[in-house]
């Protein structure tokens, strides 16, 4: 009896352990700034609802120019504001150097809160294979 009630316990706290891990997403961005104002909204509403759920914003081709020094929106609005308060949110934003290279692109010109990867859809394939991020195309 003892037994039965302690691996009931024990599972019990398992699963509930489980339940309260945060959530890890990767968001794949391969669009231009045309999509960016409303990629970044959806960041914040995610934060807004999970805040502990751990996000990586993976770019990609046109998806890094949000991304670029002096980056506006249609209206004239820079990008840099919201991607600094976004990472001080815990949010990570990575540009691919396949999209540098190719565009002759000098990482110099990319906002100081960016990593770059060797290649951005390896690394979205690498963070949901073997780190368990969910996916989300915006």
């Amino acid at each position: 009896m003892f037994k039965r009630v302690f691996l009931a316990f024990l599972f019990s706290l398992v699963a509930s352990v489980s339940l309260a891990q945060d959530v890890k997403v990767v968001y794949h961005v391969n669009t231009g700034v045309e999509t960016a104002a409303a990629i970044l909204n959806n960041l914040n509403n995610h934060l807004n609802a999970s805040p502990k759920d751990k996000i990586v914003v993976v770019t990609h081709g046109p998806g890094i120019d949000f991304l670029l020094n002096d980056a506006k929106d249609s209206k004239g609005r820079e990008f840099s504001g919201q991607v600094s308060a976004l990472a001080s949110r815990g949010v990570a934003f990575e540009v691919c150097n396949n999209t540098l290279q190719t565009r002759k692109i000098d990482p110099s010109n990319l906002l100081m809160e960016t990593k770059i990867v060797p290649s951005g859809v390896a690394e979205v394939a690498r963070l949901q294979a073997k780190e368990g991020y969910v996916y989300l195309k915006p």
